[in-house]
């Protein structure tokens, strides 16, 4: 399971003046934000009445992610950006309210593979059909509703156009925020696949992306796992890789351009780069144990080679003095040994002139 911290909208679904949402709106958030601190969940409570998205004006395909209106980029930007949903929506004859089927309508991409939960109210039915009405459309955009529901019957919970909160109801929604939360950590290697900053890689089901500091928890874990062979061959712990605080990896994440290989959730390599003067500088090169000698870390080199930035002339990178299988890897690849002392050896070579990016990985790294 990932450990990001999750995004979850709470989508107030009416944007009828008057309309009961926005208590129950206020209800949700305040009987799940102590379970959501817990959890390490935002909440951002979004009204779909202030997005003030006119009936879909898109000329394209929502599936095609181009848009010409700036309503529909910021649209697409806040939910891009959320891991999952929960809807509070009324019932409007038999069916969910208009506005929140067009919010739907307006995107593709951006919906896939992350859950909804739902929090309806209404009269006699509770609202339990616009739910139901509801599911046919999520479905459909690669939304996936939870099981856990919540349902309101008006005339049990509302006085005076406030909302009454009680044991029962605030221990359903808790649940609804719990079941959200396990399918969203389950379902971030899907949706992480289908972003367009990914790209495939050539472990079957793996995919590149570049790493910011919100992934600095799993690079501390990737780490902590790879450099103690580095530690081992060394005979010392003074390795940077081993020492650095979670403080310290989201610091150089923001400054390093850093490639992570994924595959079902669990980052299985990385390689950083970035210019130094004319020098193209390469680090932090490591690929879990369990993958050792399928060339995943020879493909990581050669694509940080491949990103070097026009002018740059040489390839620089270091490992530790003792580390042999490192440097026999660095001198395939035509690495020469630049410098050397009783702990670190530097190496480098010229910058390729063209340096074809690579669909499969070779044998024997």
């Amino acid at each position: 399971m990932s450990t990001k911290p999750l995004r979850v909208l709470v989508l107030v679904c009416s944007t009828r003046p008057g309309a009961l949402g926005p208590a129950v709106g206020r209800w949700l958030i305040d009987a799940i934000a102590p379970r959501a601190a817990e959890l390490g969940v935002e909440l951002l409570p979004v009204s779909l009445g202030d997005l003030a998205l006119p009936f879909l004006d898109e000329e394209g395909e929502p599936g095609a992610g181009v848009y010409q209106h700036e309503h529909t980029r910021r649209w697409s930007a806040t939910v891009d950006a959320a891991d999952g949903f929960i809807a509070v929506t009324p019932e409007y004859n038999y069916g969910m309210p208009a506005a929140f089927k067009n919010a739907l309508d307006y995107l593709g991409r951006e919906w896939a593979w992350k859950p909804m939960g739902f929090v309806s109210y209404g009269n006699t039915s509770a609202g339990t059909r616009s739910v139901q009405h509801a599911k046919q459309v999520v479905t459909t955009l690669r939304l996936v509703p939870l099981g856990a529901t919540v349902a309101l019957r008006i005339a049990d919970q509302m006085h005076d156009g406030r909302f009454r909160p009680d044991a029962g109801r605030g221990a359903a929604a808790v649940g609804v925020l719990d079941e959200l939360v396990r399918l969203a950590h389950a379902l971030r290697p899907m949706r992480e696949r289908v972003r367009p900053a990914s790209r495939p890689a050539p472990l079957p089901g793996s995919y590149v992306r570049t790493l910011t500091p919100d992934d600095a928890p799993d690079v501390l874990v990737l780490q902590r796992c790879c450099w103690v062979e580095e530690a081992l061959a060394n005979d010392t712990l003074a390795i940077t890789a081993l020492e650095e605080s979670l403080e310290q990896v989201r610091a150089w994440l923001a400054t390093w351009r850093t490639t992570g290989l994924w595959r079902d959730g669990r980052l299985l390599g990385m390689v950083r780069t970035r210019r130094v003067a004319d020098d193209w500088h390469v680090g932090r090169l490591g690929v879990v144990p369990d993958l050792r000698g399928q060339g995943v870390g020879r493909w990581l080199l050669r694509e940080a080679e491949a990103a070097a930035e026009a002018g740059c002339r040489r390839v620089v990178l270091s490992t530790g003095a003792r580390s042999e299988r490192n440097i026999r890897l660095y001198q395939a690849e035509g690495y020469r040994t630049e410098s050397s002392d009783a702990t670190t050896t530097t190496l480098a070579k010229p910058v390729p002139a063209d340096v074809p990016r690579l669909t499969g990985v070779p044998a024997g790294a």
